[in-house]
């Protein structure tokens, strides 16, 4: 006698029935299944990219939203402080072993053009992919997302957008970014930003004099209210020009014939269209070469991502995480900070409770998948009793007639696994596009995770547990008294 076949045949028979609780067990299943892959997806990308960044510096407001601006690129960053600020607090700090300078304030299509130095590509090792790392100033490498999202090649030419947003932002049309490399893929943030060199932030927003806004509302710097920030004001930085804040533009570039754009050749896409890139649809030919020195003197920087100093064994010197934020507070009066990892474990506890309670769900309606389950079986039970007592006078004995009863119940557990994984995937799948459309972060519904091997253990066990008390009754049918009946 072949068991599943049997169990099978007596599933079909009643099909409504079975689909029900193969619904509910999937329904079950499947929502574990999507909080499990979700939250390994995000628990990866937001620890791995805090890997030795023991202390983010930027200027004074939400630690929280340092995070998020400076390690993330998902959020505005809390302003910039002065260069010269930085010099004792952080760039002198005998408890740094690194700092690695942030100049942020322009996009591409949506995608952060990002200034810092080669700390910044070791950090992350990186690896190129085409090209080379960027050198000289208005250079860029860009990461993988972004080369493969906005079709850019080594040679291709772009101008930046002011702002950490697509669209709305001052395009700089005076001086034009070439692409020299493209890294190869990380799943890290670097795949979705461009990376060019401090002095080309500095460069693009040169000369720009703040006195004459020209009617532009500087209350709101893409979402920085700079109104307030700890009681800084920021009409004057310790006597620093603002003509020059390091990836925040508040000018309208006055001066700038954007009719000639500088003798560049609008007819010339470099074969592509981005017709909807701030109204503009065109690429330039050439960046400007031999470009003059610039100056330091009166700029400003974002952030700083840092790492403290190593005591002999190689680890993170105690000493060091007091005694650097003192000196930081001490010699750095725009400056604030953030550390990481507290940053990120205040997050997962702010975005966990709405997870548990999906949890919860879950495991309550796997609850009922397993109790209309055991009503399916008990019921189908009652109606096949006299099947039973005929198939025991045939041969069987009570312990092959208690397994096909529990075969019923592993073969509807199993069905809901496969149909629950498989929508959990699917969805999570068609979910991506938009989760990486606001999160900047690849996502994908093709993976599995270990979690789920477990919750096929899970659902068996759930399914057995639903078949043994009508196995059971299976088991102990009086043959005559069934047939007499």
């Amino acid at each position: 006698m072949n068991l599943f076949k049997l169990s099978w045949k007596y599933l079909a028979a009643k099909p409504l029935t079975t689909l029900l609780s193969i619904v509910l067990v999937a329904l079950g299943i499947g929502l574990a299944s999507f909080i499990f892959l979700v939250n390994r997806q995000f628990e990866d990308r937001l620890y791995k990219n805090i890997d030795n960044i023991d202390l983010v510096i930027g200027a004074k407001g939400s630690p929280l939203q340092m995070i998020l601006s400076s390690v993330y690129h998902v959020d505005v960053p809390t302003g910039n402080i002065p260069l010269k600020d930085c010099a004792i607090g952080v760039l002198k700090n005998p408890y740094i072993e690194k700092a690695i300078p942030l100049a942020l304030g322009d996009n591409y299509d949506g995608y952060r053009i990002v200034g810092t130095d080669q700390q910044f590509v070791d950090h992350y090792k990186a690896k190129i992919a085409q090209g080379s790392i960027f050198k000289h100033d208005l250079e860029v490498t860009v990461g993988s997302r972004v080369a493969e999202k906005l079709n850019l090649k080594i040679g291709d030419t772009f101008y930046g957008s002011h702002g950490l947003v697509q669209d709305g932002g001052h395009v700089h049309e005076t001086m034009p970014y070439e692409v020299v490399g493209v890294f190869k893929a990380s799943n890290l943030i670097l795949d979705q930003l461009i990376l060019t060199n401090v002095s080309s932030v500095w460069r693009m927003h040169e000369g720009h004099d703040h006195s004459d806004d020209d009617g532009h509302d500087h209350s709101d710097h893409s979402g920085h209210d700079h109104s307030d920030h700890e009681g800084h004001d920021h009409s004057d930085h310790s006597g620093h020009d603002h003509s020059d804040h390091s990836g925040h533009d508040h000018s309208d570039h006055e001066g700038h014939d954007h009719s000639d754009h500088e003798g560049h050749d609008h007819g010339d896409h470099s074969g592509h269209d981005h017709g909807d890139h701030s109204g503009h649809d065109h690429r330039p030919k050439k960046v400007k070469k031999n470009l003059p020195p610039l100056s330091s003197e009166g700029k400003e920087i974002t952030a700083y991502l840092v790492q403290y100093k190593k005591d002999k064994d190689g680890n993170t010197s105690m000493r060091a995480t007091v005694e650097a934020t003192l000196i930081i507070d001490e010699y750095s009066q725009s400056a604030g900070y953030a550390k990481p990892a507290i940053q990120l474990q205040r997050l997962m506890e702010m975005t966990g409770v709405g997870m548990s309670l999906l949890q919860k769900l879950a495991l309550l309606i796997l609850f009922i998948s397993a109790f209309s389950m055991f009503i399916a079986l008990y019921t189908s039970l009652k109606e096949r009793k006299y099947e039973i007592a005929l198939m025991r006078v045939m041969g069987a004995s009570k312990l092959k007639l208690f397994a096909v009863i529990v075969m019923e119940g592993i073969l509807v557990s199993i069905a809901g696994y496969l149909l629950g994984t498989f929508v959990s995937h699917l969805s999570m799948e068609i979910m991506s596009a938009g989760l990486e459309q606001t999160y900047k972060y690849s996502f994908t519904g093709w993976m599995y995770l270990k979690e789920e091997f477990y919750l096929l253990l899970a659902s068996v066990v759930i399914g057995i547990l639903a078949a043994l008390l009508p196995a059971y009754e299976a088991y102990k049918v009086d043959i005559s008294k069934t047939l007499t009946q």
